[in-house]
């Protein structure tokens, strides 16, 4: 299975949870609360742009190094 660019722009709530480490219940209790990376719906899917990951990332850091 390839994926086209486009499809490697964005990953889905199972990839998102595998790469913070934590369930795919915990990411849905982020977006429902207001917290973690932005996400996009498309149709009935639940999006996250890499580089709104990215943005989460450097937030966590900073956040830590305060």
């Amino acid at each position: 299975m390839s994926t086209t660019a486009t499809e490697a722009k964005f990953l889905t709530l199972p990839e998102v949870a595998d790469r913070y480490r934590t369930t795919a219940a915990t990411i849905r209790y982020w977006r429902s609360s207001g917290y973690g990376p932005k996400a996009v719906k498309v149709g009935r899917r639940v999006l996250f742009p890499l580089s709104e990951l990215e943005a989460f990332d450097q937030r966590l850091l900073s956040d830590a190094a305060a």
